[in-house]
């Protein structure tokens, strides 16, 4: 399933990471950052969509998808002689319990590891944004019919059954020690991703993590300094840092968890993950008080 040229490129990639609720925008950066080269779209299922759309963006030497739909797959040898190939590598949306329970601890993902080590650029979207941060929610109860994992459940109890996280799946410079979540604000996860982060702390995994939470029709873009740009017509991207640790986060018990640091970061703002600081967007701090979100000021919106 390729577009373009049957012979992989020899280009040299410009290292960044686009993280996507959607946009053309952040796709036409991510084509340029392949300098050229082979893009490569890469599924657990579904089809080859995606192609013609890049395609009619950006002029590369090729585009391909890559679909590894089960474990069998990715401990073959090709899946993971293509994606050495790439040039740019787009993770697609769907289910991340797939990619986590079929790509990790196998070819595959030394591949990928391979080339974003290298300085391949990386993006994703829904899922595939998902697990690009070193922590991630890993849906691995979930079945195809279970609706999504909702905030309440997570805020009355942060260990809920649903509630799987994973780590080091992808090891990419400015997202580790660091949680990414999509859908943000149209699927209300604010509280689901401070049920994470509480038990981030709690479990031991980190004292200081962060998150990076994108809403539909939102995208942030590094660059390989760690400063990122906020495009597109959604409602922004906000980046979450914990001030203290939660005191309460116990099986059954609903959460209590004070001063979590918001800074919203709307179209054309700007954030560096290296400082985690950012300009011209909106501070404000939540806390959970027995199951329940406050803000600070008072009256400010969760979103």
């Amino acid at each position: 399933m390729r577009i373009g040229a049957k012979k992989d490129a020899t280009t040299t990639p410009i290292p960044g990471i686009a993280m996507m609720g959607g946009g053309t925008d952040a796709f036409r950066w991510l084509c340029a950052k392949a300098n050229g080269g082979d893009f490569l779209i890469l599924r657990a299922r579904g089809d080859d969509a995606y192609n013609s759309y890049v395609n009619g963006l950006c002029k590369l030497n090729s585009v391909a998808t890559l679909i590894i739909p089960d474990r069998t797959s990715a401990q073959e040898p090709t899946p993971a002689e293509i994606i050495r190939c790439a040039e740019a590598i787009f993770i697609a949306g769907g289910d991340q319990a797939r990619y986590v329970n079929s790509w990790m601890g196998t070819p595959v993902e030394d591949a990928l590891n391979a080339d974003i080590a290298r300085g391949v650029p990386v993006g994703g979207t829904s899922a595939g944004l998902a697990v690009l941060g070193e922590f991630a929610y890993g849906a691995l109860r979930d079945k195809p019919d279970d609706k999504d994992l909702a905030s309440s459940e997570v805020l009355l109890d942060p260990y809920s059954e649903r509630v799987t996280l994973v780590r080091n799946f992808l090891r990419i410079r400015f997202l580790d020690n660091t949680l990414a979540d999509s859908h943000f604000a149209k699927c209300d996860r604010m509280g689901r991703s401070l049920g994470f982060l509480a038990r981030i702390i709690r479990d031991g995994w980190s004292k200081d993590p962060r998150e990076i939470a994108i809403d539909e029709k939102s995208a942030v873009l590094v660059e390989n300094s760690g400063r990122a740009t906020v495009v597109g017509a959604g409602n922004g991207v906000y980046f979450m840092r914990p001030r203290r640790p939660p005191e309460v986060c116990e099986r059954g018990r609903p959460l209590t968890f004070r001063n979590i640091a918001i800074y919203k970061v709307a179209s054309g703002g700007q954030f560096d993950l290296g400082s985690w600081t950012g300009v011209g967007g909106v501070s404000y701090l939540l806390s959970v008080d027995r199951g329940l979100i406050h803000s600070t000021p008072p009256g400010q919106p969760l979103y």
